[in-house]
């Protein structure tokens, strides 16, 4: 493939973005340009046109932008780079939709396909790796009428092979993070076979490495006809996330996709009850009750299941993603959150146990149990937190109607805790689910609502309802 301008095109693009030029160096500007290329199909441009930065490339990163919730500028930033560094699926994302498919007529033929592994990865036993790409492919079957066949010899369908750089499909592979597989669209040939990197750490269940049983799942998508989601929460989402691979259950988004290539599984009775495909959280949704809310040096983050969206100050929207891909090895479904801004820290709860991270970053030695604050041994979980900087206190939530208080100098609980809210709040007689500091003012989420409070006065001042921080991603 030939060179080209494209590191001239970044290079006014990134003149154009308030970060200055400084924290872009040549490495990064050549990184996002072999990324645009792969991903987005970004192709040569001479002339006055490329020269003047007016140019494909822009509309083809706020393409980018726009399909990973980004803000849009058009520009190579600091949040945009991150991103392109993440973990990821190595097809192309060519489509800015929910579900969305290679073509309707790009499917199979029949329900009865077969399958191959043409080799396994040493990184686990044979039986695991065997385990995970049969589990992998019922997570489709449950959901349609297609059924898998394993085969040990011939061509199959799908052949199933592990590969380093270049492994025979001119589509060579990157090395250690990057790319961790690929798969082609059903087709005759190499249509169908997914094929995974070797110079990855694949695991069965720990998210030390990347657990096969979920790069397979997303890649037999592909296999089967599914281009990538934008739906953070879904598997056909292109960057990885771990989740607990036991039970999965494939996410709502994920069951449209390939039910609008095959239609449903007509094995299933509609009556037998069973898990309910997860759908992922709307930021627009009146009537949501978050997890947990804090910010993170100059954002607002807001958790809800296995998503979080991230509310900047110049911002129109907040931006979705899987909590997984901002805070890596950090819990889903969280009880609590907090920042300490004096140690730039954020911690985060859930059961008897807390995280820590420094921006995106986990600090080392959590997590840890909640008795490191001091909590008794009867506090099983905490319900909300916040962090009030001028006193160095933060407040614990604890059954929703009461409270300790932990003193970030001394690291004790104060004395004569646990105290009522309602006693401290005046009025607040609801369920306390989440809290935040914002602006001098404390804020109190109970279910769908949010009570505005000073907390030197304890006197409420207005009642919200609780996406009133949260910019809706329709509004």
């Amino acid at each position: 493939m030939r060179s080209f301008s494209l590191c001239i095109v970044l290079g006014l693009a990134v003149t154009a973005y308030s970060v200055p030029v400084s924290h872009m160096t040549e490495q990064d500007e050549k990184f996002a340009e072999d990324y645009l290329k792969k991903f987005y199909n970004v192709t040569e441009e001479r002339g006055p046109v490329a020269r003047r930065g007016i140019s494909h490339v822009n509309k083809k990163l706020a393409d980018m932008q726009r399909f990973f919730g980004l803000e849009i500028t058009g520009t190579l930033d600091a949040e945009t780079l991150e991103m392109m560094r993440k973990p990821r699926c190595g097809v192309p994302d060519e489509k800015m939709a929910r579900y969305s498919t290679f073509g309707r007529n790009i499917k199979w033929r029949t329900n009865k396909l077969t399958y191959r592994i043409v080799n396994h990865t040493p990184d686990m036993s044979v039986a695991e790796v065997d385990d995970s790409i049969e589990r992998a492919l019922q997570v489709w079957a449950r959901v349609t009428p297609l059924r898998f066949t394993r085969i040990t010899r011939g061509t199959a369908d799908i052949m199933i092979s592990f590969g380093r750089r270049s492994h025979g499909d001119s589509y060579p592979f990157d090395g250690p993070g990057g790319t961790l597989a690929h798969a082609f669209a059903p087709a005759p040939g190499i249509g169908g076979d997914a094929h995974f990197d070797e110079d990855e750490t694949f695991t069965l269940r720990s998210n030390r490495g990347f657990v096969l049983f979920l790069v397979a799942a997303h890649e037999f998508g592909h296999s089967l006809g599914l281009s990538h989601s934008n739906d953070p929460g879904a598997l056909m989402y292109p960057t990885y996330a771990y989740k607990n691979p036991v039970n999965y259950v494939l996410p709502r988004d994920d069951v449209r996709g390939i039910q609008s290539l095959y239609g449903p599984n007509p094995d299933k009775d509609p009556v037998q009850p069973g898990p309910q495909p997860p759908t992922t959280p709307d930021s627009c949704d009146s009537t949501m009750a978050l997890d947990a809310v804090t910010t993170l040096r100059r954002e607002m983050l807001f958790f809800k299941d296995s998503v979080l969206w991230r509310n900047y100050p110049e911002s129109n929207v907040a931006q979705q993603s899987p909590i997984t891909t901002f805070l890596p090895k950090a819990p889903v479904n969280i009880d609590a959150a907090y920042e300490n801004q004096k140690s730039d820290t954020i911690f985060l709860f859930k059961d008897r146990k807390v995280w820590a991270y420094s921006g995106s970053n986990a600090v080392r030695g959590y997590p840890k149990s909640l008795s490191s604050f001091g909590l008794p041994i009867y506090v099983r979980k905490i319900d909300a937190a916040l962090h009030d900087e001028e006193s160095g206190k933060t407040l614990l939530f604890y059954l929703g109607k009461y409270y300790f208080s932990y003193d970030e100098a001394r690291q004790a609980l104060d004395r004569g805790l646990p105290k009522r809210v309602d006693r401290t709040f005046s009025g607040m007689t609801s369920k306390v689910t989440a809290a935040l500091q914002q602006r001098g003012l404390t804020y109190l989420y109970s279910g769908d609502h949010m009570f505005e409070y000073d907390l030197k006065t304890g006197r409420l001042h207005r009642m919200l309802k609780n996406n009133y921080f949260l910019r809706c991603n329709n509004a």
